[in-house]
């Protein structure tokens, strides 16, 4: 994980942990940044004006083995600058993300659009139609053209002070997590009804052996995120499961081995 702001100059500290982080495992900018990306299909597409400004344009898409693929038309000025100049990024933001906005993860793909032809073109289509069903009424129109962007830049921000980039091949390579999109309700449950376990979890394999309550942010296939309250102010950590999850389905026998080893501990 990079810090790339620089001195934070008076901003306010964030204690740090006074033990060991059992295991701080959590997933590759990569796979956040392909999870971010199949978990919605609405983006921010800037493309380049004839002048050369760059123009920002609401659009939707689909994935094709993680290459975003776009459907627009001549019509719509960005229809016409990636016509023009292949040059494109596109700004995804996870959905329901929390109150603040800044707090949430978002990514930037950028990269080259390129009309898709044979065999791709078929895979293209069905990749659009398959995330966006409202393109049936139109992916077939003249004034209507496919484009995949072969991305080439990845940068994934996971909310203050969480960000990191990745390379094309590391996107395309790794996989959406199964857990995190779907993981809402077993949070609030943890939360809700199993607070006293975060705590010891925190206290014992998160590093804050001083916590006074804990509450869990975020389950994903590796691990889960704390927001941490301790007498020294307000903290976060990660406590890792003993093994990386295949699907939703493996998170509660996760976070009850949590628990034991916690306690135990």
């Amino acid at each position: 994980m990079t810090l790339d702001h620089g001195d934070p100059g008076d901003a306010p500290s964030v204690p740090g942990p006074l033990g060991a982080v059992v295991n701080a495992a959590r997933p590759a900018a990569a796979e956040e940044a392909r999870t971010v990306a199949a978990a919605t299909n609405i983006a921010t597409l800037a493309s380049l004006s004839e002048d050369g400004s760059p123009w920002a344009s609401f659009v939707t898409y689909g994935l094709l083995d993680g290459a975003p693929v776009l459907c627009v038309s001549r019509m719509a000025e960005h229809g016409r600058n990636l016509a023009a100049d292949p040059r494109a990024s596109l700004s995804i933001v996870a959905p329901e993300g929390p109150a603040d906005p800044l707090a949430g993860s978002r990514i930037t793909l950028a990269g080259v659009v390129e009309r898709p032809v044979n065999a791709e073109l078929a895979a293209a289509r069905e990749a659009h139609v398959a995330a966006v069903p409202a393109a049936r009424m139109y992916v077939e129109y003249s004034d209507f053209s496919l484009w995949v962007l072969r991305v080439r830049r990845v940068r994934w921000v996971g909310g203050y002070g969480r960000m990191d980039s990745a390379t094309a091949e590391e996107y395309l390579a790794a996989e959406p997590d199964p857990v995190a999109p779907v993981a809402g309700r077993a949070i609030a449950h943890l939360n809700d009804d199993h607070a006293d376990a975060l705590l010891s979890m925190a206290r014992v394999l998160g590093g804050y052996p001083d916590a006074t309550a804990a509450l869990c942010e975020r389950a994903d296939r590796y691990g889960l995120d704390l927001r941490v309250e301790t007498p020294r102010g307000v903290a976060r950590t990660r406590v890792g499961y003993a093994e990386r999850l295949d699907g939703v389905d493996g998170l509660r026998a996760a976070t009850v081995e949590l628990t034991r080893r916690a306690r135990e501990g």
